[in-house]
């Protein structure tokens, strides 16, 4: 059923594009095709709406259930700490690295260049809400002052802090707390297996999404601006070979099994333009490549956090394509300020609507770029959205499985493709079925 999913969303965005670009040339033209476009597109929203309710629905669960079993059988905090190291490091020398790349190309293609904007009034405002984006937020949202309400609300980071200590409190109370993890088992096999369910939604999820899109923007506000998108995609397919390239490096050939697991969530986080909606299914693909799930449920939701390639990439693309389009000069002792600022603030953005141009709002008034140029990429950041979030889904698992070999731990890939995960025939209390939750 793995390779059909597969099939059937590549088909969904396909004709999904079609009906949206044909809608828009039928009713875009008059106001009162655009009335009924609208209500078109407010019926199409509401399947893909569902569907992405649906995910919302199981990422805590999976979350919790799966990072909690993980770390508690990883042996205690120096285990943590090691795999935890190793995971940082590489999300360094990644954000490092879309960063550098996305500085250089939009250097050497300067799509910016030749629109000769005039510099719009000082007082000019973009519409992005900054007041969200504030070092000292961050930090202390970071620990969550509910469990309940972490889960309530989907906060990734929050959940990984909450894992963290009830998995290290587990392993240290030991065996009192068997019972509590054999139900903890369970719930991951339970949640792999409703995760199966709803991913059979998404082909109609993604053709609704991309019916949506193209219905109400149609294909001429992607040429207004397709020299500044295709540069971006080019950034795109660039940082997408050095991903594979490093991993290739670190893991071999194997590096064309990760690749070919990966391309539902690749295809479902383009689709959508949703990370959430990519990551069970990641989870689940990095599982069959033989990352141990107490490896890929502790690095996943961190790089979710941390390790957003697709997205470091955009802020300065974007942020020097700004000042491109306006004019302004800006050397390279500016850039590579912009660049070490961008940084720091993209580790801060976990949990912010619509982070990327947050921090690109934010960055552009430090450097007196007027911030009201965000208003330039706004018409195509939706198209853009799809590029950065497939991108970050390759970062993210690329991370894993070169955790998971730096600590000796990359199991044989298990060459079967399940969309649903049966429960053990032993029901879900037999913990020797859980071998990969348990570590073996």
């Amino acid at each position: 059923m793995g390779k059909r999913l597969t099939w059937f969303i590549l088909a969904a965005l396909l004709l999904g594009g079609l009906i949206g670009w044909g809608l828009n040339l039928g009713y875009g033209g008059t106001p009162a095709g655009k009335a009924t476009l609208e209500s078109i597109a407010y019926g199409l929203d509401i399947p893909t709406q569902m569907f992405l309710h649906l995910i919302k629905m199981i990422i805590a669960p999976l979350v919790v259930s799966t990072l909690v079993v993980g770390i508690a059988h990883m042996g205690g905090g120096g285990a943590i700490g090691r795999v935890g190291l190793k995971a940082f490091f590489w999300f360094v020398c990644a954000s490092l690295v879309s960063l550098t790349l996305g500085l250089l190309l939009v250097n050497l293609l300067q799509p910016g260049t030749g629109l000769h904007l005039p510099l719009p009034p000082a007082n000019a405002s973009s519409g992005v809400d900054r007041s969200s984006f504030d070092a000292a937020k961050f930090f202390t949202h970071i620990v969550p002052t509910s469990a309940i309400d972490a889960m309530a609300s989907n906060d990734i980071l929050q959940l990984v802090i909450f894992s963290l200590f009830f998995g290290v409190g587990m392993a240290a109370v030991g065996d009192k707390a068997k019972p509590l993890l054999r139900g903890l088992e369970a719930l991951v096999s339970v949640m792999l297996t409703v995760t199966g369910y709803v991913m059979l939604f998404a082909p109609v999820a993604v053709f609704c999404a991309v019916a949506r899109t193209l219905a109400t923007k149609g294909l001429g506000v992607v040429g207004d601006l397709a020299f500044f998108m295709g540069s971006f995609y080019i950034g795109l397919a660039a940082l997408w070979a050095v991903l594979l390239g490093a991993c290739f490096l670190v893991i071999g050939p194997r590096t064309g099994l990760l690749f070919r697991y990966l391309r539902d969530p690749i295809l479902l986080g383009f689709s959508t333009a949703s990370s959430e909606a990519a990551y069970p299914r990641t989870l689940d693909a990095l599982d069959r490549f033989g990352v141990p799930p107490r490896i890929a449920s502790f690095v996943l939701p961190l790089g979710y956090s941390f390790n957003l390639d697709g997205s470091m990439m955009y802020m300065t693309f974007a942020s020097i394509f700004i000042a491109q389009a306006y004019g302004i000069h800006l050397d390279w002792a500016t850039m590579i300020q912009m660049l070490l600022i961008l940084m720091v603030t993209s580790k801060g953005i976990a949990g912010v609507p619509r982070a990327s141009l947050v921090v690109i709002t934010g960055t552009l008034a430090h450097f007196n770029i007027p911030e009201a140029g965000v208003l330039l990429i706004l018409a195509v950041d939706h198209f853009l959205d799809m590029g950065r979030t497939a991108t970050n889904v390759i970062g993210n698992a690329v991370a894993a499985a070169v955790v998971a070999r730096w600590e000796g731990k990359l199991d044989d890939p298990d060459e079967a493709e399940p969309d649903v995960r049966p429960l053990p025939a032993g029901g879900p209390h037999d913990a020797d079925k859980f071998e990969d939750y348990a570590g073996g």
